[in-house]
């Protein structure tokens, strides 16, 4: 006996015959919605296809008037502090990251030395100006000898006007028999003797005018040695004052390298002082960059540090010579082995203004934006 498959109940169709199964009507609404994506999906290609050219657009017109480079650094002025003497060291007064004045004492040597030495000094200057006033005193004394030897003339010259008169008298007197010979020769010899004290006293007058001169000399000698005297003496307190190290200007102390008694050498850097004052920008631009680049020309500065902050200035000079010019080993391209490699050129970079509360301070990185063209 055959066996008779169940009959199963269906749903009619509108035309009376069995109902299509649900698979097929699902397949036949899903293909309408998924040609329906289409088009936005390229409406949104196209769209980011305008965007992404109008902003390529927009670049390629800053790259046209613009030069940027990354390249570049904050720079200021360093002040390196030494010491100009030896000697141990007996205070140091300022510490790392610490801001100082011009003038304030940073750090003290041990004066004893130098103190000596300025002692000493003062004791030389002393005893050279003992030795001017004594020299003083002979130019006086010779200057007496000078004034005796010429009274001595003068008395000379009276004897011998009395005796020339005398022998005058004596000689009439002889011819009339009235004085006997021998008297008027004792005239005669006192007049020769008068003559010759009177040369005595010429020569005398010379070599007193001799020792003044030698005086006067020794004078000028000894106002000689007080002079260099007192430069030893001036030079003893240059080096004593030399102990006291102070901030050549004002600023902030960095990496200090000195403690109390360590003995430094003259010229031993104890510590930095970078200066607060005053910071510019140097960027090393690539010389296919300098073609329109000229003095004066505004720049825009992006700090690292500070990454929502606009910075301003304008190139203050350009440099003559490229960077690799002042390296320790600069190249030879003469030596055979040369390769071309584009160079760069220090452009310094001055700020329009200074932010206090965006302090720059010298080795941050920056980048540099120039506007080269329309700003000549």
């Amino acid at each position: 006996m055959a066996t008779q498959e169940p009959v199963v109940d269906r749903p009619l169709s509108q035309t009376g015959g069995p109902a299509q199964p649900a698979a097929v009507d699902t397949a036949y609404d899903e293909q309408p919605e998924g040609r329906s994506k289409r088009p936005i999906v390229l409406l949104v290609l196209a769209l980011l296809l305008l965007v992404g050219g109008y902003f390529g657009y927009q670049r390629y017109q800053f790259g046209q008037t613009h030069e940027e480079t990354d390249d570049a650094q904050v720079e200021g002025d360093i002040y390196p502090v030494l010491p100009r003497v030896a000697g141990p060291v007996l205070e140091v007064k300022a510490e790392d990251n610490q801001e100082v004045k011009k003038g304030d004492v940073l750090v003290t040597l041990d004066p004893g030395d130098y103190q000596q030495r300025v002692n000493a000094a003062q004791a030389a200057l002393a005893a050279a100006q003992a030795n001017v006033v004594a020299a003083r005193a002979a130019v006086g004394t010779a200057s007496a000898g000078v004034s005796q030897a010429q009274s001595a003339i003068g008395v000379s010259d009276a004897n011998r006007a009395r005796l020339e008169k005398d022998l005058k008298r004596s000689q009439f007197l002889r011819k009339e028999d009235i004085i006997p010979q021998s008297e008027l020769d004792a005239v005669q010899a006192n007049l020769k003797a008068t003559s010759a004290q009177r040369a005595t006293a010429a020569d005398q007058v010379n070599v007193a005018r001799q020792q003044v001169a030698a005086a006067q000399q020794q004078v000028a000698v000894a106002q000689a040695i007080v002079k260099q005297r007192q430069a030893d003496l001036d030079n003893a307190l240059l080096q004593l004052s030399y102990v006291t190290i102070k901030a050549p200007t004002n600023g902030i102390i960095s990496k200090k390298n000195v403690q109390p008694g360590q003995v430094v050498a003259p010229g031993q850097q104890l510590m930095g002082l970078v200066a607060s004052n005053r910071t510019w920008i140097i960027a090393n631009f690539k010389e296919t960059q300098l073609e329109n680049m000229r003095v004066g020309q505004p720049v825009q500065v992006e700090v690292d540090a500070y990454p929502n902050e606009e910075f301003t200035g304008h190139i203050e000079s350009l440099s003559p010579a490229t960077g690799a010019r002042f390296a320790l080993l600069p190249p030879d391209n003469a030596s055979g082995n040369f390769v071309k490699v584009t160079q760069r050129v220090p452009v310094r970079i001055a700020l329009d203004k200074v932010d206090p509360e965006h302090p720059l301070r010298a080795g941050m990185s920056v980048t540099a934006t120039v506007a080269t063209k329309g700003n000549k």
